[in-house]
């Protein structure tokens, strides 16, 4: 029997914990080196001990770069600012002859020469596009996501950029949120070795010395914290939150990403537990600094410190730049708070200067670990950046992503793939059929969204030497259609052997403010699917979109579903390589589809209640139901089809037991069933049975992606440790607690075979 801890000390620490947050201690945490290199700390200080207060404060301040058709441009109240040196970094200034228009301004013409720190939004790909960062996650392939992390750096360093604001590794339950799409889904332990993976990507491994390279870049992990919690999936929005699940669930795959070296965070714009993240102290130094050890910078998200009035803790901008500095933020993106009030505020005693001191060595100190100081051109090559920009081995890393973010959600009578010897002439219809503009989706970086490749360009190079015909409808807009528009695609689908439907989303639909209470693809566009299920054909729908969708009408009128997302510039090659069969498709889901938008959110680590729902008797009274709907999504965590069928069996555990300090070895024999190559993601998950506070129904633990020829059979191994079955107790101390557990080797969150019992001792 676990050891239980007493209601009194339970309330204690749910108390302590919460009232932690609002700390008056303004104290600033001793300034620690992220390097580590002496020489460095010993510039830090020495050009420290040259700047004036106004300078200081000037590196704490990011302005943003208007853009017009000859490249960004300084507005009219940033100028003055740069030309005094009172700037530290600029957001939004691309391109090698706009950067260094403004680094000669900086270099040149200020009193102490500092460089200035050119950031920029790389989410998932910099020219060359890559599927959107939600898609990419559903491969489960840490090193492709490392991959497409490490070219998008590449590439953007080659454009005059240092610094990305990504990876953001908000844990995202519900999909009426539009930023699902930058994520990794609902899954903190998926998500931290998501994090992990994109964070070495962008700065070229765990060595702070890869970021003095020409092909890398600074990563900011984001939102901190717990951004994905806002309350109705509303952006900007309140998370309210218990501790548990604050530690638990949200934090972890920020932890990750510190611990593989990220050297800046960005504040979230949401209040957590009733303060503000940007002047959330708890959270930036109490967590940030002295608990987990940051050494990097911290800066804000577009107007944070302004956004803190109308939150209503700030009386105005003075108040919330003091607000924000005594929390531990250590640069205003684009707000301007710091350049116009910080001086006053540390001349009126209510900012320490220490404060200013420690914030200006983390600036400083990074731009000496990228190289900045010793040449502020280094990454400034025009050349370089003509080589680099879209190279087609790049290409072709983008439309292999493409092929492994596809998600097969059904494939009856086995429709899938197409090829010339089982069908001879396929209806293109829908909307996103000829659509290139929507491929890139949201925070498309400065990618051309002309260049992107159609599902129709795509089909035609991949079956440019078969014998398959294809014939063409729109059938409607996004938005619209007319009685003709669907006569014609109907008649378009009965004369050919089957239908590639394509509908989704606009890419502006989905990303930062673009929230849905309706989760289902446009009326007209299930008009047009229902119409043309009477045609009587075969239909292979293809979904586009930024979230996961209610696709219950769908799942009943197509005969195969796609779920595709926004791939990316490759889009439509990807595709077709799918459809095809030249690849045989292996994406898994990462965050559940729910049948209907009144169960979100719907995730499958949730924690059982004290009257679950009997499987046996799913509608019985008095259960935590719902009277006319399952509780279960559509499509589950983890789930995902091939072209091939799977089976695991014989699954062994080393022991019954696990010691404390010891591990236990898990075996499982993996087979490849069907006729086709394929590749499967093998799933650990776990359940603590008993704990001293509730614990979910099932937690990943492990997946490894299997890739097994026709008929071949491998043996997969995991490892359990008592590290990994650690969580966060009603005091907030991360323990493992001895008892029962089980476990499950499955094909997803919804596999309940292969189940194993074991204790820790």
């Amino acid at each position: 029997m676990k050891k239980l801890i007493c209601a009194a000390t339970i309330l204690f620490a749910v108390v302590a914990c919460n009232n932690s947050s609002k700390t008056d201690d303004n104290t600033p945490v001793k300034w620690e080196s992220f390097s580590g290199d002496k020489n460095i700390e010993r510039k830090v200080d020495s050009l420290l001990a040259l700047m004036t207060l106004e300078e200081k404060i000037g590196q704490l301040t990011q302005f943003a770069a208007d853009w017009d058709v000859t490249g960004p441009v300084m507005s009219d109240d940033f100028q003055p600012y740069l030309e005094k040196g009172l700037v530290g970094s600029v957001f939004n200034a691309v391109t090698v002859p706009g950067v260094r228009k403004m680094q000669d301004i900086a270099v040149k013409k200020t009193r102490l020469g500092i460089p200035i720190l050119f950031g920029y939004d790389v989410i998932h790909g910099y020219k060359t596009i890559f599927p959107m960062s939600l898609a990419e996650a559903c491969s489960w392939d840490l090193d492709l996501m490392s991959q497409t992390a490490a070219i998008a750096a590449e590439e953007a360093a080659a454009d005059g950029i240092k610094w990305t604001f990504a990876p953001m590794v908000d844990i995202a339950r519900d999909p009426r949120w539009g930023r699902v799409m930058e994520g990794a889904g609902e899954d903190p332990f998926l998500g931290s070795e998501i994090a992990k993976a994109r964070v070495q990507g962008f700065q070229g491994g765990t060595d702070w010395h890869s970021l003095n390279k020409t092909n890398t870049i600074l990563a900011c992990v984001k939102h901190f914290a717990a951004y994905g919690a806002a309350e109705s999936g509303r952006d900007y929005n309140t998370a309210e939150l218990s501790q548990h699940t604050l530690w638990n669930v949200y934090l972890p795959p920020y932890k990750a990403a510190i611990d593989a070296g990220v050297g800046t965070v960005m504040a979230s714009f949401n209040e957590v537990n009733g303060i503000p993240a940007t002047a959330n102290r708890y959270l930036m130094t109490d967590i940030l600094r002295k608990q987990w050890g940051f050494k990097g910078f911290v800066v804000t998200d577009y107007t944070g410190i302004n956004e803190l009035i109308p939150h209503g803790i700030a009386a105005d901008n003075k108040h919330a730049a003091e607000l924000a500095i005594n929390a531990g933020i250590d640069m205003d993106m684009t707000g301007s708070n710091f350049i116009k009030h910080l001086k006053k505020s540390v001349e009126e005693g209510k900012v320490k200067e220490e404060a200013i001191n420690t914030a200006v060595r983390r600036i400083l100190e990074m731009k000496f670990v990228l190289g900045l100081f010793d040449d502020p051109y280094k990454f400034l090559d025009e050349n370089r950046a003509k080589a680099t920009l879209m190279k087609p081995e790049f290409l072709q890393v983008a439309r292999t992503a493409v092929t492994k973010s596809v998600v097969l959600l059904k494939n009856n009578a086995e429709v899938l793939p197409i090829t010339p010897d089982m069908v001879k002439k396929v209806a293109l219809i829908g909307p996103m059929v000829k659509d290139s503009i929507n491929q890139n989706g949201e925070w498309q970086g400065r990618g051309d969204r002309e260049l992107s490749a159609s599902l129709f360009k795509g089909l035609q190079e991949v079956y440019k030497d078969s014998k398959v015909q294809f014939s063409y409808a729109k059938g409607c807009t996004l938005t619209a259609t007319t009685s003709a528009d669907i006569a014609k695609a109907v008649a378009t689908a009965r004369a050919a052997d089957v239908a590639v439907v394509a509908l989704g989303e606009d890419y502006n639909w989905s990303g930062e403010s673009a929230c849905l209470t309706d989760i289902r693809l446009r009326a007209p566009q299930r008009e047009l699917l229902r119409a043309l299920k009477q045609a009587g054909k075969p239909i292979v729908l293809l979904v586009y979109s930024g979230r996961p969708l209610d696709l219950s009408e769908e799942s009943e009128l197509a005969d195969a579903i796609l779920q595709v997302w926004f791939p990316g510039t490759q889009s439509g090659y990807g595709i077709a390589d799918v459809l095809a069969g030249k690849y045989n498709p292996s994406g898994r889901l990462v965050m559940s589809f729910p049948r209907n938008v009144g169960q979100v959110p719907v995730y499958y680590n949730q924690k059982a209640t004290g009257r679950p729902v009997d499987p046996n008797n799913p509608m019985g009274d008095y259960r935590s139901k719902y009277e006319d709907s399952p509780i279960t999504p559509l499509y589950p965590f983890g789930y995902g089809l091939s072209y091939t069928t799977f089976n695991i069996s014989n699954v062994q555990l080393s022991s019954a037991t696990l010691n404390k300090g010891g591990k236990l070895t898990v075996t499982a024999q993996v087979a490849n069933t069907g006729k086709r190559d394929g590749e499967i993601v093998v799933q650990l998950y776990i359940r603590d049975l008993v704990g001293s506070v509730t614990r979910p129904v099932k937690e990943l633990k492990g997946f490894q992606k299997v890739a097994l020829k026709a008929s071949e059979s491998k043996q997969v191994q995991f490892e359990i440790t008592e590290d990994l079955l650690a969580f966060y107790n009603a005091d907030l101390k991360k323990v493992t607690e001895p008892g029962a557990f089980k476990l499950w080797v499955a094909q997803h969150s919804a596999d309940n075979s292969n189940e194993k019992d074991f204790e820790l001792k």
